[in-house]
């Protein structure tokens, strides 16, 4: 790394830290004020306390560090061109580019991290949350669900679950299992006391089989030595238990390969739902990249208020930075009412704002 570099990430890195910390911090304190009580009472662990307060963050730290890093690059691109080094460092023939390089890769960086956080830790973290609370902040305690109903639309089987524990969605009590033919009618149903997945695939303790003619009318058993089984290999069942569980989340905890998994098992759905949904898996891919986006255009408005004036390039980079989000949320309300298509409502407000970043840096060169 040049020493360039190094002195440059270093002015970065200090204030993005700063920013970072007073958000976090800001936030927490707000959800604090609400949930004080609550963990006073219960004697919340210090690990309890962490990983509630982790999870209530988790899935809004894309637009906090959206923010620290709009903040930190004013701050910084404003401070090396107050004492004149960004003149320095161009008179010394090196390009604007090179010089941004170190905030440009922080940013992208911080985008990725975003992206990986809300794909694999920010909906898991965010289910602890609501579990802590519905538990009065015990985390010992499990997370049953009782009367759960999943109906698989490609192979036309319905599951109905007496009680599943969300945290161990490989056992199951109380199921039944309903196979139906192309016409709707009922084939088979099989109903045992346990359901456990192993090895990929279901066993089913003492089960019972009923079946069903054209008429929908019970008959005689197909199978009469399948009645004799106290334990069973389904080798053509495929469904899995994230799909039971994905069943009791709030969409919006979903992560991206459960949503696209929830697409594949529900083909059913009506064009305005799965397009609604469409949007909302092509949103969660597009929105880290704000982080990139707001740092492109924070870069020369930072540059302008070191040459100006301190308010001018702040206010133009504070409200270049609302107009994103109003762009954002405009974009979703005319994709979701079908005004706009589910990939273009997404990804238009970033493609065009980082046009508008890009067309900033390139009239600093």
């Amino acid at each position: 790394m040049r020493i360039l570099h190094r002195y440059v990430l270093t002015s970065f890195l200090v204030p993005l830290a700063y920013c970072l910390v007073t958000f976090i911090s800001l936030y927490v304190v707000v959800e604090l004020l609400g949930s004080f009580s609550a963990l006073t009472a219960a004697k919340a662990s210090f690990g309890v306390t962490v990983g509630y307060f982790t999870g209530v963050v988790a899935p809004f730290l894309e637009w906090l560090l959206a923010a620290s890093l709009l903040l930190a690059s004013l701050y910084t691109m404003w401070q090396l061109c107050r004492h004149s080094e960004v003149t320095a460092m161009r008179a010394s023939g090196l390009g604007f580019g090179t010089i941004i390089a170190p905030l440009v890769s922080v940013a992208v960086l911080l985008s990725i991290a975003s992206a990986l956080n809300l794909e694999f830790y920010a909906p898991d973290a965010s289910e602890n949350t609501k579990r802590l609370e519905k538990n009065r902040f015990r985390q010992d305690s499990g997370d049953i669900r009782e009367n759960i109903h999943y109906y698989n639309t490609s192979e036309r089987r319905n599951w109905r679950i007496n009680r599943m524990d969300v945290l161990t969605p490989r056992v199951l009590e109380g199921v039944r299992i309903t196979c139906e033919r192309p016409n709707g009618t009922r084939e088979m149903e099989v109903a045992c006391k346990r359901a456990e997945y192993r090895d990929g695939l279901w066993w089913l303790f003492y089960p019972q089989y009923t079946w069903f003619d054209d008429l929908d009318m019970q008959t005689e058993s197909r199978m009469p030595q399948l009645d004799k089984l106290s334990l069973r290999l389904m080798s053509s069942l495929n469904e899995m238990p994230s799909d039971f569980v994905n069943e009791t989340r709030e969409w919006s905890r979903l992560s991206i390969r459960a949503r696209l998994r929830y697409m594949r098992v529900h083909p059913d759905l009506s064009a305005d739902e799965r397009d609604k949904k469409w949007y909302d898996i092509h949103s969660r891919l597009a929105s880290p990249w704000a982080c990139t986006i707001i740092t492109l255009f924070a870069i020369p408005m930072g540059v302008a208020t070191g040459r100006q004036g301190v308010f001018k390039g702040i206010l133009t980079a504070i409200a270049l930075f609302f107009a994103f989000f109003v762009t954002v949320n405009g974009c979703m309300i005319l994709a979701k009412r079908g005004l706009l298509p589910p990939l273009i409502g997404a990804w238009l407000p970033n493609a065009a704002f980082l046009a508008a970043g890009l067309y900033l840096l390139w009239r600093q060169r």
